[in-house]
């Protein structure tokens, strides 16, 4: 829900901006680079600028 809400508002976010976003979720099983990772892939190939 955060990456979602991040992308609506902010259809291509700076690392900087996606860790702000994250910032309040933890992640115990494999660390952040893959959700990061994940996330400017969305932003990359997603269609956010409607």
């Amino acid at each position: 829900m955060a990456t979602a809400n991040l992308l609506e508002s902010c259809p291509h976010p700076t690392e900087d901006e996606v860790r702000e976003a994250l910032s309040g979720n933890l992640c115990r099983c494999t660390g952040y680079q893959k959700i990061l990772d994940a996330v400017n892939l969305a932003a990359t190939e997603g269609s956010h600028d409607d």
